[in-house]
């Protein structure tokens, strides 16, 4: 995770869930995504199960198995055509924009709505309301990373938050979910035989 959980609450102004039963698999952060709404937030959700948070959520979908990278890139190209996008960060801290650019053209909301099942209008809503409430975190599980294109997944949630300038802020971030509540708080409490508590590196001493 790039940012602490504490921040989602307190510090988000919007909270993008895509591929995780939050409620399910990590309740105490899910309490942290409801308290950040009724405090404000707003509350994106995407998955293919109509998942409890859905319920809270500003805008839900409902998009394809197997068709999260063409979701996400239809709402870049949204963010970009509308001019949604971060343009000083991008100059400043990311790569190869303009071939990104080139690719994520193509992703118009009707070629997307036909890949996702999602509407051409929720897809433009979605794009709104991640790149429009700064700073957004975006949060994802198992049901990004457990796929032949998972790789893909990951990169494409990368994508959208550097493209918004949400990387390396409070209250933003790309922040991986683990399967379970009781694994994330396994490697939070420095259960992992590589980080102390806190995912802290472990400095090595020899000289």
């Amino acid at each position: 995770m790039t940012n602490s959980i504490a921040e989602f609450e307190h510090d988000s102004k919007a909270i993008f869930v895509i591929g995780s039963n939050t409620t399910a698999c990590h309740p105490l952060i899910a309490s942290r995504i409801i308290q950040a709404r009724e405090n404000g937030a707003k509350l994106i959700v995407a998955d293919p199960r109509n998942i409890q948070l859905a319920r809270l959520a500003d805008l839900s979908v409902n998009h394809r198995l197997g068709s999260d990278v063409a979701l996400l890139n239809g709402m870049m190209h949204v963010i970009i055509k509308n001019q949604w996008h971060n343009p000083d960060y991008i100059a400043d801290r990311c790569e190869d924009f303009d071939a990104f650019k080139a690719v994520i053209d193509t992703y118009t909301p009707k070629r997307v709505s036909d890949i996702t099942g999602v509407d051409p209008k929720d897809i433009i809503r979605m794009a709104e309301l991640y790149s429009r409430n700064a700073p957004a975190a975006l949060l994802y599980a198992m049901g990004i990373t457990q796929h032949t294109t998972g790789v893909d997944n990951v990169k494409s949630c990368c994508n959208l938050a550097m493209l918004c300038g949400n990387v390396g802020i409070e209250g933003g971030g790309v922040n991986p979910l683990r399967g379970q509540n009781n694994v994330q708080g396994a490697r939070d409490m420095g259960g992992l035989p590589n980080v102390f508590t806190g995912i802290s590196r472990i400095r090595s001493r020899c000289q």
